[in-house]
């Protein structure tokens, strides 16, 4: 009976030296926190322009030429001038989407009658015909058309033009502020809708985003020859061309630049605006 309880004992001691030098040997995992980028998910490229150029969702790596870093709605802010832009092998997955949410915010003051037009950003294709090598891109054409109360913009998406021109002229966002922009296109109803500041212009008339190819709905967008992305300069910058010379680079700022993979909604955009993000 005592040879049993010392075996026992024994065998008891080597089970707790055993689980001792386990825990010597193998100590826990410390608690880091939660990566909140997604490389599948709907937001494809991300840059919050905390002093530096990168996307927070796959690392993407871009070129800054001549940038600099202000303070920005959150943090840092990217901030542009004449011959700066930041280039970007690519937008990650975004030449996959065929629905769209790009969002940003900006601040500037307009631009000198004369001095050509600011390419906010550019998505370039590998398209050979087109002369200004994108895809996508937003512009702001010079004093001539813009001042602080009233601002002309132009988006460009595949072969189509949107301009905020005129009496679609966007206000008060060209007066040094932080001013939040996003533009959706939802492949179900062929539509490119714009918010400004947490909400669409009441000026754009109706159809305004109707989004055609041929004279018919669009449906879904193919961005499958599109190549880097620009942001501040014209898109092609991105596959070495030179740009047309009414292309120049922006000298505004600009901060949080998102794109999506998908329509975001109203409630969704609003809350980036409230968020500040």
């Amino acid at each position: 009976m005592k040879s049993n309880q010392s075996f026992f004992i024994i065998c008891l001691l080597a089970v707790l030296a055993g689980a001792s030098c386990q825990k010597l040997d193998r100590p826990g995992m410390p608690e880091y926190p939660v990566d909140q980028a997604n490389p599948g998910g709907a937001l494809n490229f991300f840059t919050a322009f905390e002093g530096t150029e990168v996307d927070s969702i796959r690392a993407n790596f871009g070129q800054p030429v001549n940038a600099t870093w202000v303070d920005g709605i959150s943090g840092k802010a990217y901030k542009g001038g004449p011959d700066s832009y930041i280039k970007y092998p690519s937008a990650n997955n975004f030449s996959r989407a065929t629905s769209f949410t790009i969002s940003f915010w900006l601040k500037k003051t307009p631009h000198p009658p004369g001095s050509a037009a600011e390419m906010v950003f550019g998505l370039s294709t590998t398209k050979g015909e087109i002369e200004h090598k994108s895809d996508i891109f937003l512009l702001i054409e010079d004093g001539n058309q813009s001042t602080a109360e009233l601002a002309t913009f132009k988006f460009y998406l595949l072969d189509q033009w949107f301009e905020y021109n005129g009496d679609k002229r966007i206000p008060n966002v060209l007066n040094d502020q932080w001013h939040h922009f996003a533009f959706t296109y939802d492949e179900n109803s062929s539509k490119l809708v714009t918010y400004v500041d947490g909400a669409e212009p009441t000026n754009l008339p109706a159809g305004f985003g109707d989004v055609k190819f041929q004279g018919n709905p669009r449906g879904k967008l193919d961005l499958t020859k599109s190549a880097g992305l620009i942001i501040g300069g014209p898109a092609a910058l991105a596959v070495g061309v030179k740009p047309p010379v009414w292309m120049v680079e922006y000298t505004g700022a600009l901060d949080q630049f998102r794109l999506y993979n998908k329509v975001l909604t109203q409630a969704e955009i609003t809350a980036l605006f409230n968020g500040k993000q």
